[in-house]
């Protein structure tokens, strides 16, 4: 399998900022908000959670925003650190849309597909944007103050320091424990708990510091790993029942109907980790989950594409696949929407995986 050389979405995206402009950034706001891509997981969450409490630290007003759906486990991460789940569109009349921070930083997205009805309220304010990401592909308008490393594991990875110098400590290590949790979290879940080819030496480092500064692994690991509802393993055997091998077993894909999902009373936010699953196949070098959805009663039909590859010789960067179709992410974890329905999508994507 090949795939076409990696161009950015849109030349200059590139990081502006290191560690310490950005940590100055932090202390000098006197209000901030802080967004990340809509369906936060575990890195969006924690590394929103984690800058905002670490704003609240330095004595300014910081406010975590989150726009659905939403992970269940999201609001016992959340606690008491401010923060509004809003409305899906959040309309002029949601009063979150009236306020004026002096700051507002979007961590873990980079793209204004992905900030969904945010974009338009971040749009108006893009002067007073810090970006922290770590995804390949972003859109360089949302804001010129940008800390970019296309090359950490998760966005946690970055906003740690940050957090760090931002505070004046030494180390990660010496991070409160309400701001070392969330982080771990984000490192964790971006990694498959530390299973993922992602994983580096300086990222263990770095949890072993998180784990230091006081994280509960094993409570996280519970929250958000070990929450799930029956109809989400209904809808895994269900997928799994539409397992098909392409390109002589190279190519593994599942794939989900809005039918399934309406009976077995799964939602489009329970597969998460289907793809992974397929990975297992020792001939399996590319795994494609397909999520038939739609976006409203009047909406097209849209298919949700979720990619895993495995890493070696001839690995194949999904996120360049997933790029002809709008999408992005990492090399061995990317995404895309097609509006196309499902069995349209099935065939686009497997001539997009042809050898």
């Amino acid at each position: 399998m090949t795939t076409a050389p990696r161009t950015d979405r849109i030349a200059g995206w590139t990081g502006t900022l290191d560690v310490e402009g950005a940590a100055r950034v932090l202390r000098a706001a006197r209000s901030a908000v802080v967004v990340t891509h809509a369906k936060p997981d575990g890195d969006a969450a924690g590394s929103a959670l984690a800058l905002t409490r670490t704003i609240v630290a330095l004595g300014a007003d910081a406010t975590a925003w989150f726009l659905g759906p939403f992970p269940g486990w999201l609001k016992a991460i959340v606690g008491d650190t401010p923060a509004r789940t809003l409305g899906a569109p959040p309309g002029p009349s949601d009063p979150a849309m009236a306020d004026q921070p002096d700051l507002i930083v979007v961590v873990d997205t980079g793209s204004w597909q992905q900030l969904g009805d945010l974009r338009e309220w971040v749009r108006e304010r893009s002067n007073r944007v810090l970006v922290i990401d770590h995804h390949r592909q972003g859109d360089p308008d949302i804001g010129s103050r940008r800390v970019l490393r296309t090359d950490a594991a998760a966005a946690a990875e970055l906003v740690a320091p940050i957090c760090t110098a931002a505070l004046g400590l030494p180390t990660v290590s010496k991070l409160p424990t309400a701001i070392a949790e969330p982080l771990y979290l984000g490192m964790a879940t971006d990694t498959g708990w530390f299973r993922f080819s992602n994983v580096t030496p300086a990222v263990l480092r770095m949890a072993a510091d998180l784990l230091e500064a006081g994280a509960d692994a094993p409570r996280l690991l519970e929250l958000t790993e070990q929450q799930e509802a029956p109809s989400r393993l209904r809808l895994m055997a269900r997928s799994l029942a539409s397992l098909e091998l392409h390109h002589d077993g190279r190519v593994a894909l599942v794939s989900l109907s809005k039918k399934d999902l309406h009976e077995t009373g799964g939602q489009e936010d329970q597969t998460s980790g289907f793809a992974e699953m397929l990975n297992q196949v020792a001939t399996v070098r590319v795994a494609v989950m397909l999520t038939e959805s739609s976006t409203g009663v009047t909406s097209p039909v849209l298919t949700k594409v979720s990619m895993r590859s495995k890493p070696g010789p001839g690995a194949v960067d999904v996120s360049e696949v997933t790029a002809r179709f709008g999408g992005g992410g990492h090399a061995r974890a990317a995404g895309a929407r097609l509006a196309m329905p499902l069995a349209e999508a099935k065939r686009a994507i497997i001539a997009a995986l042809t050898p």
